[in-house]
């Protein structure tokens, strides 16, 4: 499934809906830790950990 597949993204048919909740994962957790009080924040993990929320996500919504 696509996040975008008629809009914006459509040229190369929309970002997958798995990469779409780890973006907006990834936004929420920067956005909630601040890079002015993180010296050298983890970009890998913090990565790493929003694809396991958008993996929980995306089995939240095939069990539904």
């Amino acid at each position: 499934m696509k996040a975008f597949p008629n809009g914006e993204f459509s040229k190369n048919q929309g970002m997958n809906l798995r990469d779409y909740f780890a973006a907006k994962v990834m936004q929420g957790i920067i956005s909630a830790i601040g890079h002015k009080f993180v010296e050298k924040p983890d970009y890998l993990e913090i990565s790493k950990e929003s694809y396991k929320f958008a993996d929980a996500m995306m089995k939240a919504r095939n069990d539904s």
